[in-house]
């Protein structure tokens, strides 16, 4: 753990003695020599001021001739000020026991209080008791009773002459698992590279060592042109993990280089889980003036995104801290006044399972676009990545602008969070528009329809809207199980006139559309149009479809599914293993009997229809494809599970496709998860 000491006063008795030195004094409120007031009634007074940190007014009216002597106002002012905002001194009580009401004072003696005093501090609770003693005396023309003061009544330690420091130890980081504790961020240690100019040969070897550090060579030269650099200073230039041994050997081949080991969070599962994960490093002013008194510094890391980011409290541990009290005596060990141990972070599982993700990532084979997964029998989210990501190890000590500019001008924008986002789900939302017919009563699963033709409009005047199905050979009648099987549009838009726009909006904000996502992290909100309500016909026919202004975040897609698992139950998407699994989050939207028959549709989906790559030999997927129109072309959608061993469902979306009449490269994709994950 790593210490750090500041020193935040130096009380010095040349300083304090106010004879060096002219102030402006505070004159007290004049009262007349025979209405003067009891000890116990200007003790209250002064402790009253005390407890609210009322330090001009505790000097101007309350302190003994001699204490301002001893003790000037801008010392005693200023300088408990200043102590109480370094130490983090607040809720300073103080209480006392009451004298018998039958004792009287002495105006030649002093009044003594008994005093308790009991203080939060950066360093934890402080409690201590003191005497608190007051004389009678006359200031200029008022006689009353005055507090005698030393620094002992701040801390019983603590003398005039005395050092004050304060000591912070930072915590060891907490770390990310995954549900089967796999490391996602943890604690590892690193090398820092640096070289000694006057033992380097930077004409030579600049290009090779700035390619095994991934930096560009101006960089190095940057660092090695900073004003302070001296022949023989070492120059720190970057750090790479200990893992990265056969750079770190041929870079330790090069004269004038030098390592550092030093701790360092790592990334195991990089790109796969970068935008769970997120990452740290170097605070910024923006967050300094946030966490201020927080204990945070100018070189700290802290989180920057993701769990990082949002766990960054829980993470990070609770800071260690004493507050040291050094006599001047030379050779003499500092008194500790008050001491917080520090608080390791904390562990933290989440439900994902690291080699799942990282399966479903390499199937994406750096394609643009997004995954999740949860359990259908308690919603825990097993999946949930936006590919292409990017290694978040990069970003621990700061990336180095060249890196971080070729991330911005990427064309698939790694640095964007995909499954934060909501995309048209085309026609993988049919099963929901299913359920919400047949929950109402307007569509019969075993009742066909007779459809004709590529195209369909119930009345003249839509105009040139039309329905376009993909299939048009199917052999009538076309009930709930073709529909799905053969994705056939016209079905479903057909159903949707009889569900009616209100009812299909209703139906919709069953299923968790328009409302926030209960996730730890922020998703964007699935929606069924821009105002949430269905203006015309051809908008409730393409909102049948996943057309449209349908919105749907990815996560939540796969999570419509689960009711057809649960007999009519959406749970709530948990991602730490620490919460409660199966809670209910949506109910009743389908009954056992009519998702069982979707099920079997779905199943058929992909055993008799067109997802030709998603039937695979020796598992019997099951799940609906579909592609949404972009401006940039389709993305394309496969949502599907292992129907006879339905261990997660998986919804996975391929952004910007070609235009194709059968694309199903989603499907492929999925297909090969469940290849390997059977």
């Amino acid at each position: 753990m790593d210490k750090r000491r500041s020193v935040i006063l130096l009380l010095l008795l040349g300083i304090l003695l106010a004879g060096c030195q002219e102030e402006q004094q505070i004159t007290p409120k004049e009262q007349p020599l025979e209405e003067q007031a009891t000890p116990e009634i200007r003790f209250l007074e002064y402790i009253s001021h005390w407890e609210q940190a009322d330090f001009t007014g505790m000097y101007g009216g309350y302190l003994t001739e001699g204490t301002k002597m001893a003790f000037g106002q801008e010392t005693f002012v200023a300088w408990q000020q200043q102590l109480y905002q370094d130490l983090g001194i607040e809720n300073v009580s103080i209480s006392y026991q009451e004298p018998d009401t039958g004792v009287g004072w002495s105006k030649s003696e002093p009044a003594d209080f008994p005093i308790q005093i009991k203080m939060d501090t950066a360093a934890g609770p402080v409690e201590f008791s003191r005497t608190l003693t007051m004389l009678f005396e006359t200031q200029e023309e008022t006689a009353d009773w005055y507090v005698e003061w030393n620094p002992s009544f701040i801390f019983p330690q603590l003398e005039e002459g005395d050092l004050v420091e304060i000591e912070r130890t930072d915590p060891e980081r907490g770390e990310i698992h995954d549900r089967n504790g796999k490391p996602i961020a943890v604690n590892g240690k690193g090398f820092e590279i640096g070289v000694v100019p006057a033992n380097f040969d930077e004409a030579k070897k600049k290009n090779d060592l700035a390619a095994l550090l991934n930096i560009t060579p101006g960089e190095i030269e940057e660092k090695l042109n900073q004003s302070w650099v001296q022949p023989g200073h070492y120059v720190p230039l970057a750090v790479l993990p200990a893992k990265a041994t056969d750079a770190l050997q041929q870079i330790f081949a090069i004269p004038g280089t030098e390592q550092k080991e030093v701790p360092l969070r790592e990334y195991p599962y990089g790109a796969a889980l970068s935008h769970v994960s997120g990452y740290i490093g170097p605070i910024t002013a923006e967050q300094l003036k946030q966490r201020q008194g927080q204990g945070y510094e100018q070189e700290d890391l802290i989180g920057r995104q993701g769990l990082e980011s949002i766990l960054e409290d829980r993470l990070r541990g609770e800071q260690g801290v004493r507050i040291l009290i050094q006599k001047p005596h030379a050779g003499s060990e500092p008194i500790i006044a008050a001491e917080k141990p520090a608080k390791q972070g904390d562990i933290i599982k989440l439900t994902i399972d690291a080699e799942l993700q990282k399966t479903v990532y390499q199937a994406m084979s750096g394609k643009a676009g997004t995954s999740a997964a949860v359990d259908p029998k308690t919603g825990e989210t097993l999946v949930l990545f936006s590919s292409p990501g990017f290694n978040p190890n990069d970003f621990i000590l700061g990336i180095s602008g060249s890196a971080y500019r070729k991330l911005q001008k990427d064309p698939l924008n790694p640095l964007f969070n995909r499954f934060a986002a909501t995309y048209a789900p085309g026609t993988t939302i049919q099963p929901v528009t299913a359920a919400i017919g047949i929950k109402l009563g307007t569509l019969d699963p075993a009742e066909g329809l007779e459809i004709n033709g590529k195209t369909w409009q119930r009345v003249p005047s839509w105009g040139n809207y039309r329905v376009e199905r993909m299939y048009d050979k199917v052999p009538n009648p076309i009930d709930l199980n073709k529909a799905l099987v053969y994705s056939d549009n016209i079905y479903f838009a057909r159903q949707a006139m009889d569900i009616g726009r209100d009812a299909l909006v209703d139906g919709l904000k069953q299923f968790g559309f328009g409302e926030e996502i209960p996730f730890p992290t922020p998703l964007i909100s699935s929606q069924i149009s821009n105002e949430g309500t269905l203006r015309s016909e051809g908008q409730l026919a393409d909102t049948s479809l996943g057309e449209g202004q349908m919105q749907v975040n990815i996560l939540h897609l796969a999570a419509m599914y689960e009711p057809f698992f649960t007999a009519g139950t959406i749970y709530k998407p948990t991602f730490f293993l620490e919460e409660e699994d199966g809670q209910v989050w949506k109910k009743e939207l389908i009954d056992a009997e009519n998702a069982e028959i979707i099920r079997t549709s779905l199943r058929k989906a992909v055993a008799e229809g067109f997802p030709e790559a998603a039937s695979l030999s020796g598992v019997p997927l099951a799940g609906k494809s579909g592609t949404a129109q972009n401006r940039l072309g389709e993305n394309d959608y496969f949502v599907g599970y292992n129907s006879d061993y339905p261990l997660f469902i998986l919804a996975l979306m391929i952004e910007n496709q070609e235009k194709d009449e059968n694309s199903e490269e989603a499907a492929a994709r999925a297909a090969e998860v469940f290849k390997a994950w059977k």
